[in-house]
């Protein structure tokens, strides 16, 4: 399965991914496809629908303190629903689907989830620091929801400027 991440402002982005039924080997072998594609992006994150699949799943490796993602730290979370929030942080976010853009978004600190793995067993996982945040962030976009739609409306707007700068200058190289 070869995997292509999606970009702003494809349409598609904003599509509220689907629940999954059916924890079968087309699911398997996405998300075998996903991970190899968010490492060799530099991504600590990916959400289905970046590579163009609405279904209710995601992946995470949150990097250790010497930056490596080794492969028994990565989280498969299919069908995340947030049972319990707390605290405020603010990160500065960047995506995938957004290249080169980082900004400031405002989080819960601390939150618990209940999800299911890829066989379809249910869990719950209690996060805090930049896990917390990549989950929210993730979980955003299955419900078509980008970070920079959490910009003020002037910071927005700058954005709108900016990235269209940078799509002229990637275009002409």
């Amino acid at each position: 399965m070869n995997l292509t991440i999606v970009e702003y402002p494809d349409k598609r982005l904003r599509e509220i991914s689907k629940e999954v039924k059916a924890f079968d080997e087309a699911l398997h072998n996405l998300l075998d496809a996903m991970y190899p594609k968010m490492i060799e992006t530099n991504g600590i994150g990916l959400a289905a629908i970046q590579v163009a699949q609405p279904l209710r799943v995601l992946i995470l490796n949150i990097p250790d303190e010497e930056g490596n993602q080794p492969d028994e730290n990565l989280l498969e979370i299919v069908n995340p629903v947030i049972i319990e929030k707390a605290g405020e942080t603010t990160y500065q976010e960047g995506c995938l689907s957004v290249p080169q853009f980082y900004e400031d978004v405002k989080r819960h600190e601390t939150i618990k989830i209940n999800y299911q793995d890829r066989h379809g067993n249910t869990n719950i996982l209690e996060a805090d620091g930049l896990l917390a945040i990549a989950i929210q962030h993730e979980m955003d976009h299955l419900e078509g929801i980008l970070f920079i739609d959490k910009l003020s409306y002037a910071r927005r707007k700058k954005f709108e400027k900016e990235y269209k700068r940078l799509q002229k200058e990637r275009k002409g190289q």
